[in-house]
């Protein structure tokens, strides 16, 4: 497995890594515990040494499960975390029901940490993401506690969620960001104009979820595809049948330019993240061994600057029909 290098900071991780959320969340009930035990231990094994959770996922059932799955392989994984949800018994942080009651005031932070650290069986946390950025706690004021927990030894790195660039800037200077994670594909380009140039400009690295489209650019679904209401693509109009038929366009260029690499098409999707830029590390997640190593493969997988055109090309003349989610999810993004 290659490895690369987030942004300026020392944190160096598998080229592509896993997002474990849909083991224990939004896509249907939680997963058998001990198949995904064996999953997690099946990445370490193939090279993958970077790990996405967060309290959220659950609540709590993520990392308990990432914690204990990887607790044999500690010194060789990175483990990112992430805080920023009041959870209380009455709130959905997937805007499902109630209230997703966003919090990252500096004492709810620091009691957020201590359950990661509790949860995940570890002295430190590798990574720690704000989750999504509250506008009712300055950034500063984020960044400065995150900092106080940095220099106590709880954390090792910073990074954000879903924040707009003048964010990122104002967390910066008060503390190195090691890492953005936002949603970014051939579906979701948004980064493409200001979040990456800025990223580049301050040496910030980049993880893009949901590189696969929450699974729409493997080619597996068209507009005859249904959700169960536990599965949280049932809430996005993106996965409505008119915009999953509308979409196909993309799947077909997928598919001509995989027919030509001898490849899959979620193969091509995450070898165009991996071309963009080299500090950029997606990860895909899944609750399959078939399609772990399926992702694992588009590391090997050469897109030329010609094969980047063409998908470029193509690309710029499909319109994606439907937004990526509810508006009250889309407002707590970009801030």
């Amino acid at each position: 497995m290659q490895t690369r290098k987030l942004g300026n900071s020392n944190l160096e991780v598998s080229a592509i890594g896993l997002g474990c959320m849909g083991m224990s969340f939004s896509y249907g009930p939680p997963k058998d515990k001990q198949e995904m035990t064996a999953l997690l231990g099946a990445a370490v094994d193939r090279g993958i040494t970077f790990f996405d959770t967060a309290e959220v996922y659950g609540p709590y059932l993520n990392e308990e499960l990432v914690g204990q799955a990887l607790a044999p392989f500690r010194n060789r994984v990175v483990i990112a975390t992430k805080f920023g949800f009041g959870i209380s018994p009455n709130s959905d942080p997937r805007g499902m029901k109630g209230s997703p009651g966003l919090n990252s005031q500096p004492k709810h932070i620091k009691e957020a940490v201590e359950g990661s650290l509790k949860r995940l069986k570890v002295e430190a946390i590798d990574l720690l993401y704000q989750h999504r950025v509250d506008p009712n706690v300055a950034i500063e004021d984020v960044a400065g506690t995150v900092k106080e927990l940095i220099q106590e030894g709880k954390v090792k790195h910073f990074g954000l969620s879903e924040a707009g660039v003048k964010t990122i800037r104002r967390a910066h200077a008060v503390v190195p960001v090691t890492a953005l994670q936002s949603e970014y594909s051939l579906w979701t380009r948004t980064p493409e104009k200001e979040v990456i140039p800025t990223l580049e400009e301050l040496g910030i690295g980049f993880v893009p979820y949901s590189p696969l489209g929450r699974g729409f650019l493997t080619g597996k679904m068209d507009e005859s595809t249904t959700f169960d209401s536990s599965d949280f693509r049932s809430t996005l109009p993106r996965f409505t049948p008119e915009a999953l038929k509308a979409n196909q366009a993309l799947i077909n260029l997928l598919g001509s330019i995989a027919e030509r690499k001898q490849a899959t098409a979620a193969q091509i999707a995450i070898a165009w993240l991996l071309a963009q830029k080299p500090w950029i590390v997606p990860i895909p997640g899944t609750t399959k061994l078939h399609r772990l190593d399926e992702n694992i493969g588009a590391v090997s997988v050469e897109l030329t600057p010609d094969d980047l055109r063409d998908i470029d090309d193509a690309a710029s003349k499909i319109a994606v029909q439907g937004d990526r989610y509810p508006e009250k999810l889309e407002q707590m993004t970009g801030r």
